[in-house]
């Protein structure tokens, strides 16, 4: 029994079943962990969806920002980019069952056995877990509702940035998602930086996150975790484990196994 924990998929349908098959994972037994963003810029998100959901509590998930942008793209509140390559997702006979599965992920996984815990972005440095999990499960509450859509509807934008005094239900949420799926540099006073792409070496201004002074989880906790393809794996932080090594981009996907540390790679086949 292994436990696999890859990368984002972005749609490289491909290049995750020859992971797979590299290391002869099988369902039965073994568990695939996603750090989110399935889906969008390679060149089969529909494919990706189907597997994650038929692979049952043998696919786990969290959440990135190109699925919960699916969510609103599917309701018709936001357009998707050509880009993305999601047209044939959204024409599928199945799109209504696969947006209903995406609805029921978390943002936060935690293996308590292992001290480990995993999500797209990171996770704020004030945050010790009792609040992460009771943050993560609030959005995901919502996410499950009938009325998700009104809070998918106003999640966008670059506020709030910071959640120590909001008072809002609402604002918390949105910062939740904010850090959860988005989260790459913090400021010095621990505000989201939403502008910079770059990598640690190259913004000095900024403090990624997971280099924050007196980051409350990392002292107790791995914490797994994607989006930043910039880092291309590298955190030099040992609790740190970064997984996104822009496969989309022409680079390659990264399975990671939990039980004996080891790192298997597929290069980009589009």
């Amino acid at each position: 029994m292994a436990n696999y924990f890859v990368g984002d998929i972005q749609g490289c349908y491909n290049e995750l079943c020859r992971l797979l098959d590299s290391v002869h994972f099988d369902p039965a037994s073994d568990t695939l962990w996603a750090c989110g963003d399935l889906i969008a810029r390679g060149p089969d998100s529909l494919a990706v969806l189907r597997l994650m959901r038929e692979l049952g509590e043998a696919g786990q998930t969290v959440l990135g920002n190109h699925d919960l942008h699916l969510l609103a793209v599917a309701a018709g509140l936001k357009k998707y980019k050509p880009r993305d390559r999601v047209q044939p997702l959204l024409e599928a006979p199945d799109l209504p069952e696969l947006i209903l599965w995406l609805r029921q992920q978390p943002l936060l996984h935690e293996l308590p056995e292992h001290r480990l815990l995993l999500s797209h972005a990171g996770l704020p440095p004030h945050w010790d877990l009792a609040t992460a999990k009771a943050r993560a499960e609030a959005v995901s509450d919502t996410l499950k509702s009938d009325h998700y859509l009104d809070f998918i509807g106003q999640m966008y934008g670059e506020k709030p940035d910071d959640d120590r005094t909001l008072s809002s239900e609402i604002e918390r949420q949105t910062y939740t998602v904010n850090a959860l799926t988005r989260m790459r540099f913090l400021h010095s006073d621990g505000r989201l930086d939403f502008a910079s792409k770059l990598g640690p070496d190259d913004e000095r201004a900024l403090v990624p996150w997971f280099l924050y002074p007196e980051h409350q989880l990392l002292r107790s906790h791995r914490l797994v975790f994607g989006h930043w393809a910039a880092l291309m794996g590298r955190t030099h932080t040992a609790n740190a484990i970064a997984l996104d090594t822009g496969c989309c981009w022409g680079n390659h996907l990264t399975l990671w196994c939990l039980e004996d540390d080891s790192r298997h790679f597929q290069t980009a086949l589009d």
